[in-house]
């Protein structure tokens, strides 16, 4: 079995990545920086992995995700997981090179192009997202994506790119039923996401540190969900610890989740892909 799993050189992805290895696959590890990627390769391949392969890349750039993409590919006939687990949080507004605002880039238009551009070598596999219980405090306006009104805020951006993250697997799942797309609330974990800039936020999630719960926990959630065969039957959910719960209203919304696609191919180049 091969899993592919971004976001794999710290935090939730870092467990992941150990715990993957202890059940025996063949893992392709995505991250941002090298020397946490080669830290993390022997961390799976220690713990049992059947191989790893470790690959850089910046996710905040679709240019990475699409040079990625193409070594992953070059790299594997066949996908039987991709774990979409790389993301980020942001306390000012900042643009990528391709112009988009970071989190929603970070968040969401990296995982839908990476998954587009694997989908053929994930057809019966599974598509396993990281999304939070903060979409709920999301608000998606499609007139809107790169949060150019009015104040910016940084929770309220992170939680409408996780609502993208739900809406993304709905829609995913309508359109290529050939693959199990399932997102998931990790819970609130102890990781370094939030620690992307901004003193005051570093501050407040070092204080906060104590109280939130280790990574090994959304690590064991992201792995049932990858191989449990009973998460098969979980096709377009969102999941919180022990199964599918209902999300927000808007991550309902079988219109918006076809349109926030078909605009997000447009952004990212794939017009026409499906």
């Amino acid at each position: 079995m091969t899993v592919v799993l971004t976001g794999a050189t710290r935090g939730i992805g870092l467990a992941a990545a150990e715990e993957l290895g202890r059940r025996g696959v063949e893992l392709a590890l995505v991250g941002r920086d090298p020397e946490r990627g080669r830290a993390a390769a022997e961390l799976a391949a220690s713990a049992g992995a059947k191989g790893v392969r470790e690959y850089v890349a910046d996710m905040a750039q679709l240019a990475a995700v699409r040079d990625v993409a193409q070594r992953i590919r070059a790299d594997h006939d066949r996908i039987d997981v991709l774990a979409n687990n790389a993301g980020a949080m942001f306390t000012s507004r900042r643009t990528t090179p391709d112009g988009f605002e970071q989190t929603f880039a970070v968040n969401h238009l990296a995982p839908f192009l990476l998954t587009a551009l694997l989908l053929d070598r994930l057809a019966g596999g599974r598509v396993v997202t990281t999304a939070s219980d903060a979409h709920r405090q999301g608000r998606l306006d499609l007139s809107d994506l790169q949060s150019e009104r009015g104040r910016f805020r940084p929770f309220a951006v992170y939680g409408t790119s996780k609502l993208c993250n739900v809406l993304f697997t709905r829609e995913l799942q309508r359109r290529h039923g050939d693959v199990t797309a399932i997102c998931f609330h990790p819970g609130v974990i102890r990781t370094g996401f939030g620690k992307n800039d901004g003193m005051l936020a570093r501050l407040g999630l070092t204080l906060a540190g104590p109280f939130l719960k280790p990574p090994s926990v959304g690590a064991g959630l992201l792995v049932r969900l990858a191989l449990d065969p009973a998460a098969g039957d979980w096709g377009g959910c969102y999941v919180e610890k022990a199964g599918p719960v209902t999300p927000s209203p808007q991550a309902r919304d079988d219109e918006l989740a076809a349109a926030l696609w078909e605009r997000s191919a447009q952004l990212t180049g794939l017009v026409g892909s499906g």
